[in-house]
């Protein structure tokens, strides 16, 4: 008897420590244009393109990612990019927990309706928009402005549609114990549902950053004046010039680009997982 339970036994340690050696080798896989950025951005520009081929240079260039600085207002690009996503993250943020409260709490003739009209907006592309987004713009006085690069695009089916599902799961019961402590419907939403929403906030606030932070397309319509309201993706085009392209110093700019986004990834890393499961993203 106990040859066959270390017989199974010795059969799932086998098992584990393949299966863990296949998921070592995807992430491997997956990692493997993240460790070429690194090492190229720590390469010497006379190594990039050396055969053959090494992953790091014969020293580490640690300076190139001070030249980034020197080379483009990079720093500027920085904190453009940081004031855009962040106001765009916020204000979609509260928007969005409004109305995915209103269309899954409160009832009100034709919620159903305008709901699946409002949600359809998430099939037209950006492109399709863009023109009369900009004509907009341009009528309101806002081209080349900070309003410009985050309103219009703060005002998403996406976000309102991940709050609903997140807001249908709550008991109704908790609704009308707090309508009997003498809580009216703002206090309701402010005081119980906002703050059990933290994890479907969460989720709502990577995506959003993320999607603000690598915008190109929009930027590089509204922004006249790169070097002031440049954000990071305009920023990197900086490196493209008549000089040639500075590769080393685009990798180092890409390294740096990444850290915003992967700060936030780590500071809400506990709500994701959550957040994606109970906001109707976790394929139940």
């Amino acid at each position: 008897m106990s040859d066959v339970v270390s017989r199974g036994r010795g059969v799932r340690n086998l098992r584990t420590a393949i299966g863990y050696t296949l998921l070592i080798l995807v992430a491997l896989l997956f990692m493997s244009p993240l460790i070429f950025m690194i090492g190229t951005s720590l390469k010497a520009p006379s190594e990039i393109f050396s055969t053959p081929p090494s992953l790091f240079g014969s020293s580490l260039q640690w300076g190139n990612y001070a030249e980034v600085f020197s080379y483009a207002p990079f720093a500027r690009y920085l904190v453009n990019g940081i004031v855009v996503a962040a106001g765009g993250t916020l204000i979609t943020l509260a928007v969005s927990a409004l109305s995915g409260y209103a269309f899954s709490r409160l009832r009100w003739r034709g919620r159903s309706a305008t709901f699946m009209v409002f949600l359809a907006t998430m099939m037209l592309p950006q492109e399709v928009i863009i023109v009369p987004a900009f004509v907009l713009m341009r009528e309101l006085g806002w081209v080349n402005t900070y309003q410009a690069l985050i309103v219009p695009w703060a005002f998403t089916a996406l976000g309102a549609f991940l709050l609903r599902q997140f807001f249908i799961t709550v008991p109704q019961e908790l609704e009308d114990a707090s309508r009997i402590d003498g809580l009216g419907q703002l206090g309701t939403f402010f005081r119980i549902m906002l703050p059990l929403a933290r994890p479907s906030l969460a989720v709502l606030a990577v995506f959003t950053f993320i999607t603000y932070w690598n915008s190109f397309l929009w930027p590089l319509v509204i922004v006249n004046d790169v070097t002031t309201l440049g954000t990071i993706p305009l920023g990197l085009q900086q490196f493209f010039g008549q000089q040639g392209t500075q590769w080393h110093l685009i990798m180092a700019a890409s390294v740096i680009s990444m850290l915003p986004s992967t700060v936030l990834l780590i500071a809400l890393q506990r709500y994701l997982v959550r957040g994606i499961v109970t906001s109707g993203l976790g394929g139940r």
